[in-house]
């Protein structure tokens, strides 16, 4: 009993020595997980390209990830440059947006039975509360540090593609034991496989997802549809607080526009049919149990690298976790809290 007490504190003190250096050097780890998993979009695109009936035959497996690092690079590209068409039209259209605000925001005074505000009190009582060369100089930097980290994520993406040609011949060599090298050899065909499938199919429910929304919002006559639909998509990929942003931007942007809450209340309603469909229906039945993690195991990941690496985090929670859960489950030691974080108890 003692010697298991000592066991747990010891594992715990190890877990938030671990989640302090991880905190610490958020950093360094982020962009390198981050260009980890670009890799495994690669990989898995070059394998679809090198399967095409005509062209995959004749293809070289270096040309496939060239041509597959281009269409990222494109189809990033094109969602830059959405984004910044977008926020050019939303600035075009900002007198339009101030004026439906007002309005809104009287209508709702209105009903509450206070008086109706006007945008010389909004604005005297929003400009005391805000900063404006501090805002300006945070979103200057914001966006330079985006720039940089892509560009550090680029770099090590194309390292990483040029290590994985020697990457067997080091497994081969890494230990003498040769079942100590197939177990290491098991375990991470597991996370390619496990990881690999998730992306892929995850994926195409954003995909699926986007669509759907882009639909939407075009019958609703909602502007910048396109830029709200990639949006959703993008966001497709946090669980559970991704959807509820998925139906919250894109109708507070409504209010915005339309100026009517009615109009507002039946957007809600049918992105949200959109997420309970496509996440109660669509998700379950591509994605079956191709991580094994309990949804409460999610939840709780998903708050904890939050927590330790903020958005970045958020999106990188669920592969992590799986990746842990799979390791954890291929030594005695750690294989009961591998069943822990599992789905139904099978590892």
């Amino acid at each position: 009993m003692n010697e298991r007490l000592q066991l747990m504190v010891h594992g715990m003190l190890f877990a938030l020595g671990i989640g302090w250096v991880l905190y610490v050097g958020k950093g360094v780890f982020v962009p390198i997980v981050f260009s980890i998993l670009v890799a495994y979009v690669i990989v898995g695109l070059t394998r679809l390209l090198l399967r095409l009936p005509f062209i995959g035959r004749f293809l070289p497996r270096q040309i496939g990830y060239t041509l597959a690092a281009l269409i990222i690079a494109l189809a990033v590209s094109a969602v830059v440059s959405l984004v910044a068409t977008s926020l050019a039209g939303v600035v075009a259209l900002a007198p339009q947006y101030e004026g439906a605000l007002l309005n809104a925001i009287q209508d709702i005074a209105v009903r509450l039975g206070f008086e109706s505000p006007t945008w010389a009190t909004l604005r005297r009582e929003l400009l005391t509360q805000i900063d404006a060369q501090r805002v300006i100089g945070s979103t200057v930097i914001s966006a330079s540090s985006i720039v940089s980290s892509v560009t550090v994520v680029l770099l090590y993406v194309a390292f990483l593609l040029i290590e994985q040609r020697a990457f067997s011949a080091k497994l081969a060599h890494i230990s003498a034991d040769q079942r100590h090298v197939a177990n290491i050899r098991k375990v991470i065909t597991h996370i390619n496989a496990r990881v690999g499938t998730y992306l892929a199919l995850k994926t195409l429910v954003s995909l699926v997802q986007g669509l759907i929304s882009w639909a939407i919002l075009a019958l609703f006559g909602v502007e910048f549809a396109m830029f709200w639909a990639v949006l959703i998509g993008l966001l497709n990929y946090i669980p559970y607080i991704g959807s509820f942003l998925g139906v919250v931007l894109p109708a507070a942007f409504a209010i915005l526009q339309f100026a009517d809450l009615n109009v507002v209340l039946m957007l809600v309603l049918a992105l949200s049919a959109a997420q309970f469909v496509v996440g109660f229906f669509l998700d379950p039945y591509l994605m079956g149990n191709s991580l094994n993690l309990s949804p409460f195991v999610i939840l709780v990941s998903l708050a904890v690298w939050s927590a330790i690496w903020g958005i970045a985090g958020a999106f990188l929670a669920v592969p992590i976790t799986a990746c842990i859960a799979l390791v954890f489950a291929e030594f005695e030691g750690t294989r009961p809290i591998a069943v822990l974080l599992s789905k139904n108890g099978q590892i």
